[in-house]
């Protein structure tokens, strides 16, 4: 389906060093680690940026469940026999600048509000759909350990996206377009 591809910069998934569905679930926690590691440095100047208090809370409550997201799969790295390592990950580099270049370019305070909150479930989605397959790929791999952890870290990734949409949709995005 896809064509073979050696690593390279912006797709480091496909890689001559995965050979197995272990290394699959390995790089792949490396992948999610690095894109955490990153979201505890975006989102407090995320919660700078917020002018709707609520959003701004929601923003600096997810920095600590993130900060607890690294350290449970730093947990899941030890109990899988896997170095603790991240890797680099284009695609949460990539959402990050692009929140920072839209906020960087919005003057109403309201609709920065809502171009926050686009890029916060952006980097949700994403981490939504790394959680579910490194959860599949545990499982597979008999780590039913590991997916439980992961799980953990998805249902309250789930519950985020939630909250989100319900700032967007309760407030923030009628004062953005009024």
């Amino acid at each position: 389906m896809f064509p073979k591809l050696k690593k390279d910069s912006a797709m480091g998934l496909f890689t001559k060093d995965i050979k197995t569905m272990n290394d699959l679930f390995v790089n792949q926690l490396q992948d999610i680690y690095y894109a955490e590691k990153q979201l505890v440095k975006a989102l407090p100047k995320m919660a700078n940026k917020a002018t709707d208090q609520q959003l701004k809370q929601g923003f600096l409550t997810h920095l600590e469940e993130t900060k607890t997201h690294v350290r449970r799969l730093e947990e899941v790295f030890k109990m899988h026999g896997a170095t603790v390592k991240a890797i680099d990950c284009p695609a949460i580099d990539g959402i990050i600048e692009e929140a920072d270049e839209v906020a960087g370019e919005v003057d109403d305070k309201s609709v920065l509000d809502a171009a926050l909150i686009n890029a916060a479930q952006a980097a949700e989605h994403y981490e939504i759909v790394r959680y579910g397959s490194l959860i599949a790929w545990a499982r597979q791999l008999g780590r039913n350990d590991c997916a439980a952890i992961l799980q953990t870290t998805l249902d309250e990734e789930k519950i985020t996206d939630k909250k989100l949409t319900s700032i967007a949709e309760g407030r923030v995005n009628l004062r953005a377009a009024g």
